[in-house]
């Protein structure tokens, strides 16, 4: 089959099912939410601070504080992408239809790719301004040296946490079972690691940790990181490639 047909077939898939445009929606609302309410917050705190503490003050960042939230919503985006059909049993009939199971399972993601990357970049924008917007004075401009990079940054996280989570849910062929994992482990697990000194030191390699670089402008003031922004989004791209190709592996060995 060829492949305009198929990634026709995974859009149409897609847009039929009402919960992944909710879900995408859900994104938006508690991404752009979330960092109004912490930089409304905000305003007063950097009002208080010293010369010092505003070296380290990072009003970009802040707008995009609810990503923390909107991840999650990302990642239920991913894991219906993939785990509907092995749910309903349909991955049967998607498979019997293109038995080539490299080109099904990597256009499924290449379109649910475009579709989280054109709501995250939009939202991201939203974020930034109505964030900037809350911290009146004390905000930042879209020219500032890199505010740019990380509003685009903050879109491509949240694509890539769509992405990673298609990967794992490849592997796993269980939404529920993915859902069981990767909630814990971005909602959880990996702001625990890294907030406690003996395991900082492993958690800013974990995807999530090292792809929220990408989104600061200035690093914290005790920042350990041995990578910059670009470093840490090149660590979570691994991540996700990985993801990808253990999924590949998985549907291309075992049946449906």
């Amino acid at each position: 089959m060829h492949a305009g047909y198929v990634w026709k077939s995974e859009w149409t898939k897609i847009r039929s099912v009402r919960s992944t445009g909710t879900t995408l929606a859900l994104a938006a609302v508690f991404t752009i939410g979330l960092g109004f309410l912490i930089s409304a917050l905000s305003k007063n705190e950097f009002a208080k601070m010293d010369a010092h503490e505003l070296r380290f003050a990072d009003p970009t960042f802040i707008s995009f504080v609810g990503t923390s939230l909107g991840q999650l919503a990302m990642i239920v985006f991913g894991v219906m992408v993939v785990g509907g059909e092995y749910s309903t049993g349909m991955i049967r009939t998607s498979l019997a239809a293109v038995p080539r199971r490299g080109l099904f399972l990597f256009s499924k993601i290449a379109v649910a790719t475009l579709l989280a990357f054109v709501v995250a970049l939009v939202t991201s924008f939203v974020t930034f301004f109505v964030g900037q917007a809350a911290l009146g004075p004390y905000k930042a401009s879209l020219g500032d040296p890199g505010v740019l990079r990380a509003v685009i940054g903050a879109a491509l996280y949240m694509t890539l946490i769509a992405v990673f989570a298609m990967g794992v849910t490849t592997v796993l062929r269980s939404p529920m079972l993915s859902l069981g994992i990767l909630m814990p482990l971005f909602f959880l697990l990996t702001p625990i690691l890294g907030n406690v000194p003996a395991t900082r030191k492993v958690a800013q390699y974990l995807p999530d940790q090292a792809g929220g670089k990408v989104m600061q402008v200035v690093a914290p003031e005790g920042d350990i990181a041995p990578y910059g922004p670009w470093g840490g989004f090149g660590i979570m791209v691994l991540w996700v490639l990985a993801a990808l190709c253990c999924g590949w592996l998985v549907l291309k060995k075992r049946d449906a």
